[in-house]
This record gives structure tokens, sequence and C-alpha cells, in this order.
């Protein structure tokens, strides 16, 4: 089993950038695709990109231009820098092994809340 911390939500006004980080208990970013997820209230979650082990990227069609996934194998981490945030991606942002057509493979983590609000 693995376990993700994700980290690097908070509150920020409609137009601004934010960069979420996602670190897991045991290497396995350079291995796998690894997607960032997020939930909303009253929503089921969704992907939101992915990132697979030859660094090819996948973003969903309403971060597009927005949103960039990356990975740091050193820092065993993956990340997602988020630009011209609007009050629609306000979620709790998730990472896992995952992105289009995979299942999700591991436990879900506390995840990190982003809210856009003015």
């Amino acid at each position: 089993q693995v376990q993700f911390v994700e980290s690097g939500g908070g509150l920020v006004q409609p137009g601004g950038s934010l960069r979420l980080s996602c670190a897991a208990s045991r290497s396995i970013f350079s291995s796998y695709t690894m997607g960032w997820y997020r939930q909303a209230p009253g929503k089921q979650r969704e992907l939101v990109a992915h990132i697979t082990s030859s660094d090819s990227t996948y973003y969903a069609d309403f971060v597009k231009g927005r949103f960039t996934i990356s990975r740091d194998n050193a820092k065993n981490t993956v990340d997602l820098q988020m630009n011209s945030l609007k009050p629609e991606d306000t979620a709790n942002y998730y990472c896992n092994r995952g992105g289009v057509g995979l299942v999700p493979w591991y436990a879900w983590g506390q995840g990190t809340q982003v809210t856009v609000s003015s």
C-alpha cells in the first residue's frame, strides 16, 4: 500500500495561482501514470490531469491551458501548477496512481482544499 500526502492548497482570489504537491510513502511516480483528481461538494471525484512514466500528459478540458502537471523523481513528488483559477475550481484535490481509462489504484489521501473566492 502507498499513502499520499497532498499539500499546497488554500484560499486564492479568482485569477490567482497555486501549486499543489503530492508526496508518496514510497517511490512510485517514475514507474506509473499519476493523476491529480478533484472533488467538489456534492459532486463526483473527477480526473484533472495525468502524467505518464514517459512524461506524456493529459488535461481535462476544463483546466487545459491553465494547469500544468509535472513530476520530480528526485523529490518523489507530483506537482500541479494551477494558474488563472476560477471559482469553479474550488474543490478538494487528490493525487493517485491512475489517469484516463485507469481506475485509481490506491486508497485516497486527505487531499488539499483549494478555494477560489473573492
